[in-house]
């Protein structure tokens, strides 16, 4: 945002009229919990575009995550002067911006600074609108208390906005969207929206209720609130959802929801998109597919190659991935599927193997010792093959510079030779590859290997399907890897998300922007996007996996017979798949799709009685 008393430009005004400015507020802003910080942070560039300094975002400081993608500044401008005048208050604010494309104005408010008044905030809470709060729940308690110190930082905001320009405030979910209830009372001159990524109950219901979408219109929402020890989250989200000028949601699967679980149907959807510059390599991203394909053939030969081997050429990637949430994301159908896969295979004899990656976060006490030691060994092996290569390089060319007829055999020492076969030695084991990659706290009750047993997934040589469960995301400091989650994502061939309870699903659409085919679900945000708004999806090299009106073992039969297709594709198919996906990509780019967020301002600066943008 400009200081008003510096200069302006035609960001800051259009035909004389002063331009609003636009505070998104989201519990977080400045650190990575979730999808919502995704959201936000790759929509940056996008709205920095559109509003310039007209933009900032608020969320809370938190002292262990903030600094990591914070840097604190000293405070200037009006959003500076904000943050003094909250100081001068007695709040914890600072001032500073966001480390990510784009760097917007960020101010962060330390919850812990009100704690003393939690009884004076709950009370208003109650006194006002009816919102009972316990004392013993420590994330309602640090949400409720943000919430009032962002109600804090829009009085001050209107305060400071000397030429009374608009205001438009976009909060998200019910953690960021605490502080709209007293905001509307005291009647701040704000135009509010309000977007939820998913309802509280929905989430709750959805792993429990294998009817949830058929028995949505009659649930009770106060007493399942209550069942599922929901009640002060729900009653917040509720409040926001009917505080806010304009209520939006991603998907038309999310609305149905919200219509019947909080009470109000949403006024526009807002669906997600990517900053795809992040992801576009024009030209480039066949090579990349090999490039970090290579990087996987390397993980799973030190994972797979002591106990037996396989042909590389002939083996494809598949990967699902995304939050710990079993059901709701389709981990159970997608290990049927693949089980289902695996006796598919065997009876067709292709020759083909599928080693299948499940990427999610569980608890766990440290990578496996023998995943270590199969790696070291493999690198100390590499290292080896390079020493020979150089050394019998070099004394074949001093042989063939002398007029010698080398003997090759001659040419290797065999100090090499007996380095090797202490380490094919080393490198050997009797014992079948691990389906786990970690040592898991809780193993014998984890829902995803009981599955894998169940299913007689067990990685023995004879399975063409293989598993391996990864209960850690993959970063560039994955000693298992080497590379970046989107890396992973590229080097692999096919990304199956199935989901069961998906708002809207960034996995798949991560997967087009990579150029990489991908299954999603009717059930999930994205899979209904692409089936109202992108023609012949199919030929794209995505599935809809039909979810609300089929079983689970009809959708299980419809994911087998869409993998045991694509594993059919020849070499050049799959080229030419990875391209129509890739083409796809910019269709989901915030550029595109930032224009659904535009609308929701426009409406909330109109509702208000506000100037609209």
């Amino acid at each position: 945002m400009a200081d008003e008393t510096g200069p302006t430009d035609e960001n800051e005004r259009t035909g004389g009229t002063l331009q609003p400015l636009l505070c998104e507020v989201a519990w977080e802003v400045c650190q990575q919990l979730g999808g919502i910080h995704t959201v936000i942070r790759s929509k940056v560039p996008s709205m920095m575009r559109r509003w310039g300094r007209r933009y900032c975002v608020v969320g809370p400081y938190n002292p262990t995550l903030s600094p990591q993608e914070f840097d604190e500044t000293t405070p200037t401008g009006r959003v500076g002067r904000v943050v003094k005048k909250l100081q001068e208050w007695g709040f914890e604010a600072h001032h500073g911006t966001w480390l990510t494309s784009g760097r917007p104005k960020a101010v962060l408010l330390n919850p812990r600074c009100v704690e003393r008044r939690l009884g004076e905030i709950k009370r208003l809470l109650w006194d006002h609108h009816r919102i009972g709060l316990p004392g013993d729940d420590s994330i309602v308690n640090d949400v409720v208390a943000f919430g009032f110190l962002v109600e804090q930082f829009f009085r001050a905001l209107v305060e400071e906005t000397r030429d009374r320009r608009p205001i438009v405030g976009h909060f998200h979910e019910w953690m960021g969207g605490s502080a709209i209830p007293e905001i509307r009372r005291a009647g701040l001159p704000v135009a509010i929206v309000f977007t939820t990524h998913a309802t509280q109950l929905g989430r709750a219901l959805a792993a429990n209720d294998v009817g949830f979408y058929d028995h949505l219109p009659s649930v009770d929402w106060l007493g399942t609130a209550r069942r599922y020890v929901l009640e002060p989250k729900v009653l917040l989200e509720r409040a926001a959802a009917h505080g806010s000028h304009v209520f939006t949601t991603l998907s038309e699967i999310t609305a149905f929801e919200c219509e019947h679980l909080l009470g109000r149907k949403p006024d526009l959807l807002v669906p997600n998109g990517l900053n795809i510059e992040r992801f576009i390599a024009i030209h480039e991203f066949q090579n990349l597919h090999l490039q970090y394909k290579e990087k996987i053939h390397q993980f799973v030969m030190a994972h797979f190659f002591p106990s037996y081997t396989f042909d590389l050429d002939r083996t494809l990637y598949f990967f699902s991935a995304g939050r710990f949430e079993y059901r709701n994301k389709g981990f159970d159908l997608a290990i049927e599927a693949m089980a289902r896969l695996n006796g598919r295979m065997k009876r067709a004899g292709l020759g083909r193997t599928i080693v299948f990656f499940l990427i999610t976060q569980r608890p766990f006490r440290s990578l496996k010792a023998e995943a270590l030691r199969s790696r070291a060994v493999m690198e100390e092996m590499r290292n080896n093959c390079e020493a020979i290569k150089n050394d019998l390089g070099r004394r074949l060319f001093q042989a063939t510079a002398t007029g010698t007829a080398p003997k090759f055999e001659a040419l290797l020492d065999d100090y090499w030779m007996l380095r090797l076969r202490r380490l094919q030695h080393a490198w050997k084991t009797g014992r079948l590859p691990f389906l786990v990659t970690h040592d898991l706290l809780d193993e014998a009750h984890d829902a995803v290997l009981t599955q894998l047993h169940r299913c007689m997934l067990f990685n023995t040589a004879d399975d063409p399907v293989k598993v391996v469960y990864h209960p850690d995301f993959i970063t560039s400091a994955n000693p298992l890897f080497g590379i970046d989650y989107d890396q992973f994502v590229r080097g692999c061939h096919l990304g199956v998300f199935p989901s069961f309870y998906e708002p809207w699903g960034y996995t798949p659409q991560e997967c087009v922007a990579c150029g990489v085919p991908a299954i999603t679900s009717d059930l999930a945000g994205f899979g209904t996007y692409l089936a109202h708004h992108v023609p012949h999806w199919r030929d794209r090299g995505l599935g809809i996996i039909a979810r609300r009106r089929a079983s689970f073992d009809q959708a299980a039969d419809e994911v087998t017979d869409f993998l045991f297709n694509f594993l059919k594709l020849e070499r050049r198919q799959r080229i030419e798949q990875r391209n129509r996906v890739e083409q796809l990509s910019e269709q989901f780019d915030w550029e595109n799709l930032g224009r659904y967020y535009a609308d929701a301002h426009r409406l909330a600066l109109e509702r208000a009685g506000m100037q609209a943008i």
